[in-house]
């Protein structure tokens, strides 16, 4: 099943590149809606009642992933059309780099209020006091961390696990960003879905900054000078992953990065990462086309890591 892993991937990759998200019945809005019904059955403001909630919903589906890899153990067309669509539907590719180019032209048209308004698509920040630059710099580390969460963390664990992996990633990613931040409902509730999540993303994250230095010429930068900002300032982040992603692309695209993020409630002070000019127009195109192509290469490797699984289910 192996070769049948490995095709699927590749279609599923090709799949979200050509079309995008499902505009329609989409299988993770499906499970965030499952998962807000079994949150609101199991909340109580501690770490147990977050730990099983997480252990359920993220081993649910798991376990359906598992179930279906062994009902098409013997049939690896029925494999490799399962493994397509599971890989279409948890990639979001298309979707960040149009999200990308559309604040892009939002802002080569100074229309700050279009670009405030499209934010949301991206990050959870306050967009209301943003200026062309903030918004720039919000979108483009929004590209960068995305790149891993979205596209090379679900296509590595695709290739090291197959269906199961695939589901699980985007059920724990998924959960990261419904209970995983911080506020007064989810600081202790939401702390086993953050740091599952973290944990999931570790490799993810340090394979998606070394392909972004590898990436840089798609944007007319310097590996050499990535990988020197990399290794300068990927620790400096607060997020164990966050940094590994967002200091390559700065370097990939010669830019500073970081800075005050203000979200609804709260605001936090990031270090900064990268040298140059804040990010603006142009990077935003830039940045699209790294993750393009850090995304074709995770696609292959993940193909890799699924046929170096021969004689594995």
């Amino acid at each position: 099943m192996a070769r049948a892993d490995a095709a699927g991937l590749i279609a599923g990759y090709l799949l979200d590149a050509a079309l995008g998200d499902p505009r329609r019945f989409h299988p993770v809005a499906g499970f965030g809606t499952a998962a807000g019904a079994l949150e609101r059955r199991l909340y109580a403001p501690g770490r147990r009642a977050g730990t099983a909630f997480a252990a359920l919903a993220v081993g649910g589906p798991a376990m359906i992933g598992v179930a279906a890899a062994r009902a098409t153990g013997d049939r690896p067309v029925a494999r490799a059309v399962l493994v397509a669509a599971a890989t279409w539907t948890v990639l979001g590719g298309r979707t960040l780099r149009r999200e990308s180019r559309i604040m892009a032209g939002h802002l080569d048209r100074d229309d700050l209020a279009a670009a405030r308004g499209r934010l949301s698509h991206l990050c959870g920040r306050d967009p209301s006091t943003l200026d062309g630059p903030e918004l720039a710099r919000a979108t483009v580390e929004s590209v960068a961390e995305n790149t891993s969460d979205a596209v090379v963390a679900p296509l590595v664990w695709g290739g090291l696990l197959g269906l199961p992996g695939l589901l699980a990633y985007r059920a724990a990613n998924t959960l990261d960003a419904m209970v995983g931040h911080r506020s007064a409902r989810y600081e202790r509730f939401g702390t086993a879905a953050a740091r599952l999540d973290d944990a999931l993303n570790l490799a993810p994250s340090r394979l998606t900054g070394l392909l972004t230095i590898a990436a840089a010429p798609v944007a007319g930068g310097s590996p050499r000078e990535a990988l020197r900002v990399w290794r300068r300032d990927r620790n400096d982040h607060p997020s164990p992953n966050a940094g590994q992603c967002e200091s390559a692309m700065a370097g990939a695209l010669g830019v500073r990065l970081g800075g005050r993020n203000v979200y609804f409630g709260r605001s936090e002070v990031r270090p900064l990462l990268g040298d140059g000019p804040r990010p603006s127009a142009v990077h935003l195109r830039r940045a699209a086309r790294v993750s393009g192509a850090v995304g074709a290469a995770a696609a292959v490797i993940a193909a890799g890591l699924a046929l170096a699984r021969r004689g594995r289910p």
